[in-house]
């Protein structure tokens, strides 16, 4: 189950953007998963960076692992994670990747969950499995 929790009140296609995550989900072989996505505007996302990361400002995805993936022993948690989504910069920076801001969060919800996942992108070639998804989720139509 993907729950899409908008906090801002405008974000226009949540059914999309469950619909695509529940694809990528499946996908990976993880359609028994959970998820949960905050859309959020510049100063929360502000507040979560300082109080996490301890960077100033906002940034555009922050992703919330319920268990890490080396976390052994431990019991299976069927809920994955949580995205964090600034939908304040997913407009700001949709033109400069040739979409919309609908798009754009698409795009980082994929890459947070991408992260929830256990990849990381510390190097060019590791950025394939978040390309991968983000493609994925831009092609996803419903049936």
């Amino acid at each position: 189950m993907v729950e899409i929790l908008d906090e801002t009140g405008r974000f226009p296609a949540p059914e999309r953007l469950r619909g695509a995550l529940q694809a990528l989900l499946a996908a990976a072989g993880l359609a028994d998963r959970d998820l949960t996505v905050v859309l959020v505007n510049d100063a929360a996302m502000a507040e979560r960076n300082r109080a996490d990361r301890g960077v100033e400002g906002p940034t555009d995805v922050l992703s919330y692992p319920t268990a890490e993936p080396d976390d052994v022993g431990m019991p299976f948690v069927p809920h994955l994670g949580d995205v964090l989504i600034d939908l304040d910069a997913a407009e700001r920076q949709a033109p400069d990747h040739g979409h919309d801001g609908v798009a754009e969060t698409l795009v980082l919800a994929a890459h947070g969950l991408t992260h929830l996942r256990g990849f990381d992108h510390p190097d060019d070639a590791s950025w394939a499995p978040f390309h991968a998804a983000q493609r994925a989720v831009l092609a996803w139509r419903p049936a």
